[in-house]
């Protein structure tokens, strides 16, 4: 889904695994060194020998920092449903330290109690069933909490079009084809882009529509943004159908993109989606780099901690960190990683390897190993990551040479395009062309706002025109976001990439 007119990075402010099965991985990186809770004193080196004294089939976690549950009160509580629910699962069981030294797959399966790592304490926060930032709102445009492209102007969906008609005609105009967006926001893009591409029918007459959204919410705004109809259905056994009246396309929604159907080629985009997804964060310590987690203090605030041992997440760092250059980490004291879109890019590839098709994904981040980035916005202003769970948006940087490396080994028969600015992207599909033709019939109040939408889409910066108040003025993102494409090799490089 997502996301934002605010880049900069948001100041900083923090499950364990069984040293056995991550071993053999970690010590190809020798340029690391992990956290030992049992081995304190010993100075960060250039190897992991130290962890093999550990035990390699228990777990033990020293709680004796953790909070623990005041005598029952009959004060009544300030804290959110959501804020009750992390903290319940942060001290749930909060047993004394001997107790806990089980088999390591016993533990993780009936126990969660202690301090959570960050990308649970995310994916929480915004995907929570009943709480989660993102599932009972609308959290778009001037008077949510930040505006995405789609929302800036309509020649950014149709240009996204383009880049899909392109491709569509790259694989010799298919009969039939998958169009999936995934995290839709308020369907902005997607009815842009139908409108955009209404007159080209041998295109349209060829889609369905599969907009992946797990809000119920953000579901309703999509299917009034397509102007959406369903149709009766009297037979049992058959899904309600629903069908856009902006170009006559069929359209479904799903909650993950597993439930899209397999077997037609597929055009995927993923606009503000990976920035989205939970990240774990590493941090270079004197025992090594350890992952930070999420606490409860004895005045039951949160608070950041680093794990004490290696956790599930350093298989992931592991691999980063083998994709990286030497240097490119030897000079950063936090990591962030990102398991999910590394098995997102890893399902799309093997897809589009086998089904043939694309996948666009445009976003804010890096083509290299991110750092500090995690940041929370609330109402387009930045806020305290911990401060107040599931009222602001989290969201960090993309990294793109993470994309790349899971697509290539994923799958043979994909090939891996940019990144490029987004600048760059909308400049070849032709905006400028596309500016210039609307303002030649507007008034002069919309060609104030295309001239606007348009510096916010391609420009870097503040706008140098601008002469309204200052705190409005606009921001260019297009430096800022990057354009990716995964493609089936058997259809060339896809246009603008070439």
């Amino acid at each position: 889904m997502l996301r934002k007119l605010l880049f900069r990075q948001a100041p900083r402010a923090h499950r364990f695994l069984s040293t056995q099965s991550t071993l053999p991985l970690l010590s190809k990186c020798s340029v690391f060194s992990y956290c030992s809770s049992s081995r304190p004193e010993i100075p960060p080196s250039n190897s992991i020998e130290h962890l093999e004294d550990q035990p390699t089939n228990t777990i033990t976690i020293d709680r004796s920092g953790l909070y623990s549950a005041p005598e029952h009160s009959h004060e009544p509580s300030t804290d959110s449903e959501l804020v009750k629910h992390l903290k319940g699962i942060i001290k749930f069981n909060a047993l004394k330290p001997s107790t806990l030294a089980f088999n390591c797959s016993i533990i993780r399966t009936l126990f969660r109690g202690g301090p959570i790592s960050v990308a649970e304490y995310m994916e929480e926060v915004l995907t929570n069933p009943k709480a989660g930032f993102y599932i009972n709102r609308d959290i778009f445009g001037a008077e949510g909490d930040f505006i995405t492209s789609p929302e800036v102007s309509q020649m950014f969906g149709e240009m996204v079009g383009v880049w899909a008609m392109c491709l569509w005609e790259q694989m010799g105009q298919p009969k039939r084809v998958n169009l999936v967006e995934l995290g839709p926001g308020r369907g902005t893009l997607m009815a842009d882009l139908l409108r955009g591409a209404s007159k080209f029918k041998n295109f349209t007459e060829s889609l369905h529509i599969h907009m992946v959204e797990c809000s119920p919410a953000l579901q309703k705004l999509q299917h009034q943004s397509l102007k959406c109809m369903d149709e009766e259905n009297t037979s049992e056994g058959v899904d309600k159908r629903s069908l856009s009246t902006l170009a006559g396309t069929p359209v479904s929604w799903h909650a993950t993109l597993e439930q899209v159907p397999f077997g037609l080629p597929t055009i995927i985009i993923a606009h503000e989606f990976y920035d989205a997804l939970p990240v774990h964060q590493f941090q270079r310590g004197s025992r090594g780099w350890c992952e930070k987690m999420i606490d409860v203090t004895e005045d039951s605030s949160f608070r950041f901690v680093l794990s004490p041992q290696p956790t599930p997440a350093t298989l992931y760092l592991m691999k980063r960190c083998k994709w990286a250059v030497p240097k490119e980490v030897e000079k950063l004291n936090q990591i962030e990683v990102c398991p999910k879109a590394m098995d997102l890019t890893s399902t799309l590839a093997k897809r589009i390897g086998v089904d043939r098709g694309g996948a666009l994904i445009i976003d804010y981040g890096l083509n290299g190993v991110v750092s500090d980035s995690l940041q929370a916005i609330r109402k387009h202003k930045f806020v305290n990551i911990l401060d107040n769970p599931g009222s602001a948006d989290l969201s960090a940087y993309v990294d793109f040479a993470s994309i790349k490396h899971s697509a290539e080994e994923a799958s043979d028969d994909v090939s891996v395009h940019g990144p490029i600015t987004q600048s760059q992207f909308l400049g070849s599909l032709g905006i400028n062309f596309r500016v210039e033709a609307l303002l030649q019939n507007c008034t002069d109040e919309q060609a104030e706002a295309l001239r606007t939408g348009y510096w916010r889409l391609v420009g870097d910066g503040e706008a140098p025109f601008w002469e309204g108040p200052e705190e409005q003025v606009p921001i260019g993102m297009g430096i800022r976001y990057m354009a990716m494409a995964i493609v089936n090799k058997k259809q060339g490089i896809p246009i603008p990439f070439q």
